[in-house]
C-alpha cells in the first residue's frame, strides 16, 4: 500500500488537494444542513480513509504538534477576554488541572479491571491519552450556539491549558511502562517546571513581540507576518527548554490580546483577522478530516473478533469520562456558591455558575486531535527492544472514544442548548 507521511514532503499532491476540497466541500454541506460541521468532517474522513486507492496517511505526532498546535492555541488565546479568563480562573484551573488527573485515573480503574491484559502503567497510559478536552474540538463544536460569555471563556480556557496536564501524566505513564520508577514529589517538581516554564518563556516572547509591533504596526504585512511565525518561534522555544510550549503559546496570545487593542489601527485589526481565519478554517477542517481518516487504518491491526469488545470498552470510557465531569462541574458549582456566600472576595457574582451553564460545560468535554496525537505517539518498542504492550489496543480504543465523543457530543450539544434555552 503506498503511504504518505505528514512528516515528509508530500509526493501525492493530489491526494492534499483531493482532501482539501472534500473539507471545505463538507464545510459548505454542513451550514446548509445545519450541522456541526466537525462531525461532518470526521464522517467524511472515515469515509475516505476506506476508499480502496487511498493511500494510507500517517500522522507524526511532532508534526501535528508543531503545525497545528501553536497557531489554533494562539488564536484562540488571543480572541480570548483576559478580563473574563480571569474572572473564571478558579473553574479554569479546576477542569484543566484536577479534572484531567481525576479522568486519567477513572478511566485507568476501568481500563485494568475491564480491559484484558491492561497492567496498572498501561491503564494509566490509556487514562492519560484521553484525560483532556480538545481546544479545537471545543471550539469548532460550540461556535455560533449563542453560548454565553463566560461560558465560551471557561471552555476554552480549560482546553487551551489542560493539554500541559495530560501531556504530563502521559509521559509519566509511558514513564512506567518502560520500567522508570514513579516518585511522587519529583512527578510534581516536573508538573511545576513545566506550567512555570511555559508562562516565563510566553511571557518573555510576548514581551518581544510587543516590542518588535510597537515598532512596526504601520506596516501591515510585517506586523501580521511576525504575529504568523511567533507561535511557531515560541513553541519550539519552549520544547527545546523541556518546558511546556502548549502554555508558552497561550501565555504569548493573551498578552498580545491585551496588547494590541492599544495600539493596533482597525484596518490592521480587520486585515489580521481575514488571513487568520482562513488559515483557521483551513487548519480546523484538516484537523477533523485527518481524525476521520485515521479510524479506517487503525482497525486493520485489530483482530476482527476483538473489534466490537473493544468499541464497547471505548463507549464505557466515554460514559466515565462524562460522568466524572458533569460531578466534577457541578461540585464546582457548589463551591464556588459556598465561598460567594461566605464572602470570600475571589469570588464574584460573575464567577458563579447556573445550572444550565455546568450542564453545558459538563456535556462540551470532547477529546480530539492531542488524543489522536499522542496515543499514535506511543512507542513501538521498550527500551529492551520488546513491543509495547497492547499498542494496537490502545490506540485503537483512544481513536474511538474521539469518534464517539465528537460525534456523540457534537451531535447532541446543539440539540442540549436549544432545549435548555426554551426552558
Amino acid at each position: 500500500m503506498n503511504s504518505i507521511t505528514l512528516a515528509q514532503p508530500m509526493e501525492n499532491y493530489s491526494v492534499v488537494i483531493f482532501m482539501l476540497i472534500v473539507m471545505i466541500g463538507l464545510s459548505a454541506v454542513a451550514d446548509k444542513i445545519k450541522l456541526p460541521y466537525p462531525v461532518l468532517l470526521i464522517m467524511g474522513g472515515i469515509g475516505v480513509g476506506f476508499i480502496p486507492s487511498m493511500p494510507k496517511i500517517e500522522l507524526n505526532p511532532e508534526i501535528i504538534f508543531l503545525i497545528f498546535l501553536p497557531p489554533l492555541l494562539y488564536d484562540a488565546a488571543f480572541n480570548i477576554s483576559f478580563k473574563t479568563f480571569k474572572t473564571n480562573i478558579s473553574t479554569i484551573g479546576t477542569l484543566a488541572v484536577t479534572l484531567v488527573f481525576l479522568t486519567a485515573t477513572g478511566i485507568a480503574v476501568f481500563a485494568r479491571y475491564v480491559i484484558p491484559g491492561m497492567t496498572w502503567p498501561l491503564a494509566f497510559v490509556l487514562g492519560a491519552i484521553l484525560s483532556a478536552t480538545d481546544a479545537v474540538a471545543a471550539m469548532s463544536i460550540t461556535k455560533g450556539l449563542g453560548l454565553s460569555h463566560n461560558t465560551n471563556t471557561i471552555l476554552e480556557g480549560e482546553s487551551l491549558v489542560n493539554d500541559a496536564s495530560a501531556l504530563v501524566a502521559y509521559r509519566l505513564a509511558v514513564a512506567a511502562v518502560t520500567g522508570t520508577a514513579f516518585v511522587l514529589w519529583k512527578a510534581t517538581l516536573q508538573f511545576a517546571i513545566l506550567m512555570a516554564g511555559g508562562m516565563l518563556v510566553g511571557f518573555v516572547m510576548g514581551k518581544i513581540l510587543s516590542w518588535i509591533i510597537a515598532r512596526i504596526h504601520q506596516n501591515s504585512m510585517g506586523t501580521i507576518s511576525f504575529m504568523l511565525l511567533m507561535p511557531f518561534v515560541t513553541y519550539l522555544l519552549a520544547e527545546d527548554l523541556h518546558v511546556s510550549g502548549v502554555i508558552a503559546v497561550v501565555i504569548l496570545g493573551l498578552s498580545i490580546a491585551r496588547f494590541s487593542q492599544n495600539i493596533f489601527p482597525e484596518d490592521l485589526k480587520k486585515q489580521s483577522k481575514s488571513i487568520w481565519d482562513i488559515i483557521i478554517f483551513m487548519l480546523n477542517g484538516l484537523i477533523f478530516i485527518l481524525i476521520g481518516l485515521q479510524f479506517p487504518f487503525v482497525l486493520k491491526h485489530i483482530q476482527s473478533n476483538l473489534i466490537w469488545p473493544y468499541i464497547g470498552y471505548a463507549f464505557g470510557i466515554t460514559v466515565i469520562a462524562l460522568l466524572l465531569r458533569m460531578a466534577r462541574v457541578f461540585l464546582q458549582k457548589f463551591n464556588l456558591q459556598q465561598a460567594f456566600n461566605k464572602g470570600r472576595h475571589k469570588v464574584t457574582q460573575e464567577a458563579l455558575l447556573d445550572f444550565k451553564n455546568s450542564l453545558i460545560i459538563g456535556w462540551s468535554g470532547m477529546r480530539g486531535i492531542v488524543s489522536l496525537a499522542i496515543a499514535i505517539g506511543l512507542p513501538v518498542t521498550l527500551a529492551d527492544g520488546s513491543p509495547f504492550p497492547q499498542r494496537n489496543a490502545i490506540i485503537f480504543i483512544s481513536v474511538v472514544v474521539v469518534l464517539f465523543t465528537l460525534i456523540g457530543q457534537g451531535l447532541s450539544l446543539p440539540w442540549l442548548v436549544k432545549k435548555l434555552k426554551q426552558d
